[in-house]
């Protein structure tokens, strides 16, 4: 008697069709279009910036007919017109970075003690203290700016239009960017450690700054950075607090400069804005990876603990 073939059972049919199925559809397919749009979308908001940089070297006074190359014609070699010497645009690049510099030593450190605040906060309130200390990032820009402006011309009457008024604008928006950077370095931590050092026989104060401390460095830095990029693009709340040209930052300089009739001295200022903005993020990021090295962190973490251990001798 002839043996009959075996049919597949329906079970192994319907998985090696399942099979194929996620094969040709799965993880393996390359997501093309996906990477179309993505690298369309960084065309379209990097090519303006390109074209803005391009003319800061152009030989011409022109900013939309290419006359040539030069390298420092609108930065420093232009006698009159010239970044560096133009007293009104290098005021104005002094300006911003003061004012950057001052956010950074201001907001940083209020945004950090807020951040453990709130973190470690477990009574009542701390939802809506929580939820009110990031409301300024889901706040237009233009209504903080009318806002503070009605505040310090109506209530807090002795401070004025200048540069201390223009620094509060910028910390009021800027510690919430603190806040959320640190709470996520605090929430990637854990509260291990610090019972730890708890347990070793450390005070508060000595598991904050021997202990606590060294882990939050990395967001302390980035945090840093970060203000400063911010501080020093911003317009609204800045150009509504200024107190005229003595306060006059660069994006204030701009934005008047380009309503006349601008030289390319205009996009070499904004050129260095840029550059300061991307150094300060770009810094940010080579300091935040540096110091989470897992091999980094374990040993600061380990001398840091020791360290506390001596209080238990």
């Amino acid at each position: 008697m002839k043996a009959q073939p075996l049919s597949p059972a329906p079970g192994a049919a319907a998985g090696l069709l399942r099979r194929l199925l996620q094969r040709r559809s799965g993880p393996v397919r390359k997501p093309r279009v996906l990477a179309l749009v993505t690298w369309a979308y960084i065309a379209w908001s990097i090519v303006p910036v390109l074209i803005a940089i391009q003319f800061s070297f152009n030989a011409g006074r022109s900013v939309s007919v290419w006359q040539g190359f030069s390298l420092t014609r609108w930065y420093w070699g232009d006698p009159v017109n010239s970044v560096w010497h133009d007293p009104a645009l290098q005021h104005a690049l002094i300006q911003s970075l003061k004012l950057a510099g001052l956010d950074m030593l201001v907001a940083t450190p209020i945004g950090v003690l807020l951040a453990l605040g709130l973190a470690r906060w477990r009574g009542y309130g701390a939802r809506p203290a929580n939820f009110l200390m990031l409301f300024p990032l889901v706040t237009p820009e233009i209504v903080m700016g009318v806002s503070l402006y009605l505040v310090f011309q109506y209530v807090f009457t002795f401070i004025h239009p200048s540069t201390a008024a223009q620094v509060l604008g910028q910390v009021t928006f800027s510690i919430s960017y603190v806040v959320v950077v640190v709470r996520g370095r605090l929430f990637s931590i854990g509260r291990d450690y610090e019972e730890a050092a708890a347990d070793l026989g450390a005070t508060p104060w000595e598991t904050l700054r021997l202990v606590l401390f060294p882990l939050l460095l990395p967001a302390v830095l980035a945090s840093l950075m970060i203000v400063f990029a911010i501080s020093i693009d911003d317009f609204v709340i800045t150009q509504w607090l200024s107190c005229g040209a003595g306060c006059d930052t660069i994006p204030i300089k701009i934005y008047s400069a380009t309503r006349a009739a601008p030289l390319p001295s205009i996009n070499a200022l904004a050129a260095i804005m840029v550059y300061c903005s991307l150094a300060a993020v770009v810094l940010a990021f080579v300091c935040y990876k540096l110091l989470t090295r897992s091999e980094s962190s374990a040993d600061s973490t380990q001398a840091a603990i020791s360290s506390v251990g001596a209080f238990d001798l």
